[in-house]
């Protein structure tokens, strides 16, 4: 049973770590609040619409997070990450992921080289890895050998070869790209680098209106062109400010059951999830629940998560960590589904609503 004794209802504030820390992380605070629209207002030089996918995004660079991003052909995925790295004057390196491309092509490999003093060593050269911002394009069209190459960089922002470890650049994400799985010539991503993914952004056809703004924007004399609003170190400090947000303990186990809870044959597991789910979500899933929480929080303005944050999160966490059963395709019974009998069926902190 939730706790509903009443509690004080002035939000909480940031950790006072000193004047000096706390004025710069009030001024973090205000700088990412006013963030959102600066973004969008720059982004629709070239993005048409897609503010709820643009918002996502958004969310998780500020707290540091991977995105995975699914749509069809044609619908601006490779623009908006490229325009989203421009905007935060970040390198960038496009990977086209081709069913021949092998590990080598995205790490880097040891190659032979002459050195100063006539002699020959190895010399690792660097692959496209080694940027801020890495766009693995169309990554489901490469076996999960390669797509597995990227497995260390993302979890631990390093890659190693032959014994040594090279660090990445920071900040250092990986927007990924995939065309859906029903499409011919793709690769499911194994289940150990989707759950490294923050976020599954879908990204779906605009209304009309949208599309011939575009369409007269494109076949145009010319595209507006992105301008560097923030910089790396900005970004960073950002991820630092994140995770200095307090949050109240039934939001936190809140997030916990949500992810708990699509778990089948555990104890307390719904007869529905139990029915319809293969493998349900990870504690990574209560993590970047919070995470992207204190995010949202703050593009709001707010030093506090709420309920709400979490549960407008729920789909873009939790789409790509539960695997549906072969009795749910029979049914038609889909992860959008299943994802709205867990906010359901789950019980809300009372203290956690905005």
């Amino acid at each position: 049973m939730e706790s509903t004794e009443a509690q004080s209802t002035d939000p909480p504030t940031l950790p006072d770590s000193g004047p000096s820390d706390y004025e710069r992380e009030r001024e973090a605070v205000t700088k990412i609040a006013a963030a959102r629209d600066k973004i969008r207002a720059e982004l629709s030089k070239v993005i048409i619409g897609q503010e709820e996918v643009i918002d996502e995004m958004l969310i998780a660079l500020l707290c540091g997070g991977h995105c995975l991003i699914t749509g069809a052909p044609g619908l601006a995925k490779t623009l908006l990450v490229k325009s989203l790295a421009d905007l935060f004057h970040l390198s960038f390196q496009r990977i086209q992921f081709t069913p021949d491309l092998m590990p080598a092509d995205i790490t880097g490999t040891e190659i032979l080289s002459d050195t100063p003093d006539g002699g020959r060593a190895m010399e690792f050269q660097k692959g496209p890895v080694f940027a801020n911002m890495i766009l693995a394009d169309e990554i489901n069209r490469t076996p999960p050998k390669t797509q597995a190459a990227l497995l260390e960089a993302m979890q631990e922002h390093q890659v190693t070869a032959a014994g040594t470890s090279f660090p990445l650049e920071e900040p250092f994400f990986v927007l990924a790209t995939q065309n859906p799985i029903e499409m011919e010539g793709t690769y499911p991503l194994p289940e150990a680098q989707l759950d490294r993914f923050m976020f599954n952004i879908v990204i779906d056809y605009l209304s009309e209106d949208d599309e011939v703004k575009v369409v007269t924007q494109t076949t145009g004399a010319g595209a507006g062109q992105i301008e560097a609003l923030f910089t790396g170190e900005e970004l960073l400090e950002c991820h630092e400010v994140v995770r200095r947000v307090p949050v109240a303990d039934d939001i936190v186990r809140y997030a916990v059951r949500l992810a708990a809870a699509s778990r089948p044959n555990r104890a307390g597991a719904s007869e529905f999830i139990n029915n319809f789910v293969n493998w349900g979500a990870g504690l990574r899933a209560a993590q970047f629940l919070i995470l992207g929480g204190k995010t949202r929080a703050l593009l709001e303005g707010r030093a506090h998560v709420t309920t709400d944050d979490v549960r407008t999160l729920a789909a873009p966490v939790l789409r790509h960590r539960i695997l549906p059963n072969y009795r749910a395709e029979a049914e038609d019974v889909g992860v959008p589904e299943i994802i709205t009998h867990l906010l359901e069926s789950v019980p809300a902190p009372l203290t956690g609503k905005a």
